[in-house]
């Protein structure tokens, strides 16, 4: 074989090297838009969002006797859905504004409902204990609610008119004037 025969062979080489490579290259970056694309269209769609109707669901309260509740159950009255977890700093803070607000927004149709997805029943039963919470508290254990409503950091508030209507979502720690202000647009009309 003569030197310009080997030279072409080479090239050719590495052209089908360098072809190779980019075309694993390019389907690696489609393969990951496909991805991209298929997850955000997949999670709006789970979102729920302001003036989305709120799902139904029941789980089992920690403070209650361990009574279910049913969302439903719910239907007519306000609702302040809170989503918490013992460890979540912020949570603990708002807790106090939960419990000195509920018996005069209770008494005007609105209900306080916190969601705990801790994992064990025991370190919510003292947390309920430690702060003398009345309001329902409702142990979501395998998140199934959590990602129902397609929850991310907590705390996480859903304030639900009497119609089922999601009014407000809250990502993060409430002050006790921002959660009065929203359990006021809660209260159902006469």
């Amino acid at each position: 074989m003569s030197k310009v025969e080997q030279a072409r062979q080479k090239k050719s080489k590495k052209k089908m090297k360098r072809f190779f490579f980019r075309s694993i290259i390019l389907i690696v970056l489609l393969a990951a838009l496909v991805f991209a694309l298929v997850s955000n269209l997949t999670k709006d769609k789970a979102a729920i969002g302001v003036g989305d109707e709120a799902p139904s669901f029941q789980l089992k309260q920690i403070n209650n006797d361990g009574q279910p509740l049913h969302l439903d159950e719910l239907k007519g009255k306000g609702i302040m859905l809170n989503f918490w977890a013992t460890f979540c700093k912020p949570c603990e803070q708002e807790m106090p504004y939960m419990e000195s607000l509920y018996p005069k927004y209770k008494e005007q149709g609105v209900e306080i409902v916190a969601v705990s997805v801790d994992f064990t029943e025991l370190v919510i039963e003292q947390f309920v204990e430690r702060h003398n919470l009345t309001f329902p508290i409702l142990h979501d254990n395998t998140e199934q609610v959590r990602d129902l409503y397609n929850v991310g950091p907590l705390p996480t508030t859903y304030f639900i008119n009497a119609e089922g209507e999601v009014v407000e979502l809250v990502s993060g720690q409430l002050t006790l004037e921002d959660l009065e202000g929203y359990l006021q647009q809660i209260v159902p009309k006469e």
